[in-house]
């Protein structure tokens, strides 16, 4: 077996854990104990598989180390799947379709269903992403398409006109796409202006700072390199805890589309 943290054999301690799996309902993964999943394409990889149809979720989320020379030539992503890629670390060699991206930390492109992503990590250091895939659901009379950014180069926008929760958004505001991503970055002490509980799941991955997230009204602490999955009409809300550092977190949401019966 390999683990994503590199750990191995007896440890010092009791054997704890900080994850908590509430399929349907909501999950936080701690990365310790995480495992490596070998998956076809990913060459010189190693690469974890965090939410899925297994936990609940309609999409599935990845966590990838794209070492010195790695690379997928056999693309990632299908007819009818849309997906999405983003550079945590490094610089890579991306292509969409036929065109073809450098991207550095904070790059991202979004592929629409058909359109697969190919990557080549050539910088001679080990890159690392957050990788997102889901079937795309048509809205007649639209079509998604290739879209590529860096949220480096964005700027914050206030989040319900908060001045210490801010927010970046990925796509565009346009009914072609079914999906969105989003930073939400919270100053020490801030949270959300109340609990949610709407119909849109969430897969989110914590990229600084710590927080006390509350989920189904369980308040679990979260931090860096956690993984959240909050399932439809779940109960959720957090603060930002820690003394320096903002929290913030990645993640995807669902939209523009009505219920299917």
């Amino acid at each position: 077996m390999s683990y994503l943290n590199n750990v191995v054999g007896y440890r010092k301690d009791l054997l704890i854990n900080r994850s908590v799996v509430k399929k349907e309902n909501y999950v936080l993964l701690d990365p310790d104990g995480l495992v490596k999943n070998v998956i076809p394409g990913f060459e010189n990889c190693d690469l974890t598989i965090l939410g899925s149809p297994k936990l609940g979720a309609s999409f599935v989320d990845y966590l990838v180390t794209i070492h010195a020379d790695g690379k997928n030539e056999l693309g990632f992503g299908e007819e009818g799947v849309e997906t999405l890629f983003y550079l945590l670390e490094g610089d890579l060699e991306v292509k969409a379709g036929e065109q073809s991206y450098s991207i550095k930390k904070g790059g991202f492109v979004y592929c629409p269903p058909g359109t697969k992503l190919y990557f080549q990590n050539k910088s001679g250091e080990a890159a690392k992403a957050f990788m997102y895939k889901r079937i795309y659901k048509r809205l007649e009379g639209y079509e998604p398409y290739v879209v590529t950014g860096n949220t480096e180069a964005m700027e914050w926008t206030k989040y319900e006109g908060m001045e210490d929760v801010l927010v970046k958004d990925f796509l565009p505001k346009d009914l072609a796409f079914d999906c969105n991503f989003h930073i939400l970055s919270f100053k020490p002490g801030a949270s959300h202006g109340y609990i949610e509980t709407h119909i849109q799941e969430h897969g989110a991955y914590c990229l600084n700072g710590q927080g006390m997230y509350n989920l189904d009204n369980d308040w679990i602490p979260v931090q860096k390199g956690d993984y959240i999955f909050m399932s439809a009409y779940c109960l959720q809300a957090c603060y930002a805890v820690g003394r320096e550092e903002d929290f913030a977190y990645v993640y995807s949401k669902d939209c523009n589309r009505d219920v299917t019966l």
